[in-house]
């Protein structure tokens, strides 16, 4: 028991070991991005290469590798995505919404690391929510448009955009209360390792 938890930690601690963990994700992402490309799903091929980009700003700015946010961040964020590749349905489009949800954490979390710019633990967590409404609410706007503009037709009945807004909402919430868990555990463990440090 404690020589998995001695390697569990060595794992957060090695930059190589965290990097070739955030890899494999990059790898899981490629595979839904050729599959969303297989099937012509073009709203899905342009947001799971929207991700990826994002995933992939680090090493790439940096010229390293190794310089990937934590992979445990990368799968918390980027799960919803598979999900969504796997299921269809009611469970498909939820996991669509903690999708861009997850997106959301990406670019708060890269902005708090790799820039200048600091957050709180709580600013990230509202941002990520209402980012996630707003982007949904932006995207219903656009059918809209599209709707009336060139006779599509994306939106469907009133009741069903308040629906997708309901489950949008809950999907916010539900990224919020699993980021904010993720965080909190992330805080538990960097004291338990200054603890450490400071009693050597």
């Amino acid at each position: 028991m404690d020589a998995a938890k001695d390697a569990f930690e060595r794992l957060f601690r090695s930059g190589r070991a965290n990097a070739f963990l955030a890899w494999l994700v990059v790898g899981v992402l490629a595979m839904v991005f050729v599959e969303s490309a297989l099937e012509f799903d073009r709203q899905w091929l342009v947001f799971v290469a929207g991700v990826g980009t994002v995933v992939l700003m680090p090493p790439v700015a940096a010229g390293e590798w190794r310089v990937m946010l934590p992979w445990e961040l990368l799968v918390l964020a980027t799960l919803p995505i598979l999900v969504r590749g796997l299921f269809g349905g009611s469970v498909g489009t939820f996991a669509a919404y903690l999708a861009v949800a997850g997106l959301a954490l990406l670019i708060t979390v890269e902005l708090h690391m790799f820039t200048s710019l600091r957050v709180t633990h709580w600013f990230a967590i509202t941002f990520v929510v209402l980012t996630t409404l707003a982007s949904v609410a932006a995207w219903t706007m656009l059918r809209w448009n599209l709707d009336r503009v060139f006779g599509t037709s994306y939106l469907s009945t009133n009741e069903a955009v308040m629906t997708e807004w309901l489950s949008v909402t809950v999907a916010g919430l539900a990224a919020g209360v699993l980021f904010d868990a993720y965080f909190r555990r992330r805080d538990r463990q960097l004291r338990r390792a200054l603890r450490r440090v400071v009693r050597r």
